[in-house]
């Protein structure tokens, strides 16, 4: 198996296919003339399902499969296929664009629970957010995996003053639907001019829920990464990913592959170990990744503390949201 210093078994992949996606969201890729990867320096489908199979080999029970927007890259059906044939959970978090374009690939590769980045139920807003005009499309898609009895989950990034009114609307979506939504506090990357007063925080959102529901909270599985909460009389649930109010990290399980095959042992971690390279070099990968593991930080990579108030983004070392992977 793999595990750090702290005792703590990482059986949880999340491999990012692409740093390109067909939305601009500003908190994840800022500039509108963002420099792509080229694909030369992507891992290729027969890397990526090598690199798959030796972290499955180490006791890796789940992969996701982000992006960027995964769905972009016109070899996703093929890297979806060869990652349905190992023996592990395979999830996928989109921005639900394309999905009525791959859901046949995404049915075949038994990917039975799909996560969906959607941070306003406006249209308006919607475009402001991603500057793309497609938000009906993805609310159609939504409808389509509800049809099809795929498990949808709502990832919401949650910011003052932009789409912190929102947040009984989303509720309002879990009354006859088994979606969840997952409220997430705004984290700082690269070049997503993050501040500490935009961060709507986990006792902002339970605040702001309580005024119209009263939440019960859902007794935690293993390594949740998120605060999850029913309402009496609701199909669906809510969580809350308290990054940055109340981290979790005395629980992770997860590593994260970038898709031009850089391993990164945590989202905030400065350092990453290129196994990419070495698998094109003929080298052993296997004592890299754990190298890279054995050398987590305790918590947040090490870069700041649980006090998000104080921490000076001019002091990071990281890349943009868009090239580690969701």
């Amino acid at each position: 198996m793999i595990q750090d210093t702290f005792g703590r078994v990482h059986d949880y992949l999340r491999i990012s296919l692409t740093d390109n996606c067909n939305l601009r969201c500003f908190y994840c890729m800022p500039e509108e003339k963002y420099a792509f990867a080229p694909a030369a320096k992507l891992m290729q489908v027969h890397e990526i399902e090598t690199l798959a199979k030796l972290f499955v080999a180490q006791g890796v029970k789940k992969i996701r499969v982000t992006g960027g927007e995964p769905l972009v890259r016109k070899d996703a059906p093929k890297i979806i296929e060869a990652l349905g044939k190992l023996d592990v959970e395979l999830a996928i978090t989109t921005n639900g664009i394309r999905l009525h374009e791959m859901l046949p690939e995404l049915l075949a590769a038994n990917i039975r629970a799909i996560n969906i980045s959607l941070d306003t139920l406006q249209p308006d807003k919607f475009l402001k957010i991603t500057r793309r005009d497609l938000y009906h499309r993805v609310r159609s898609n939504i409808e389509l995996l509800l049809y099809h009895g795929i498990r949808v989950k709502i990832n919401v990034v949650v910011m003052k003053d932009l789409n912190d009114n929102e947040i009984l609307d989303f509720i309002a979506l879990t009354k006859h639907n088994n979606i969840e939504i997952r409220f997430i506090e705004f984290m700082p990357f690269a070049g997503n001019k993050w501040s500490s007063n935009q961060v709507f925080t986990l006792h902002d959102i339970l605040s702001e829920i309580a005024i119209k529901y009263d939440a019960l909270p859902i007794t935690p599985e293993a390594n949740d990464t998120s605060k999850r909460y029913m309402i009496p009389g609701h199909v669906g649930s809510f969580a809350v990913i308290s990054t940055m109010s109340a981290p979790f990290c005395d629980t992770c399980n997860r590593m994260r592959l970038t898709a031009d095959g850089k391993l990164k042992n945590c989202l905030f971690s400065k350092s990453e170990t290129d196994l990419l390279g070495a698998l094109r070099n003929g080298q052993d990968v296997l004592p890299l990744i754990h190298e890279s593991i054995q050398s987590k930080a305790k918590a947040l990579g090490g870069q700041f503390s649980g006090v998000f108030e104080n921490i000076d983004t001019s002091t990071l070392e990281n890349r943009s949201m868009i090239t580690i992977g969701g």
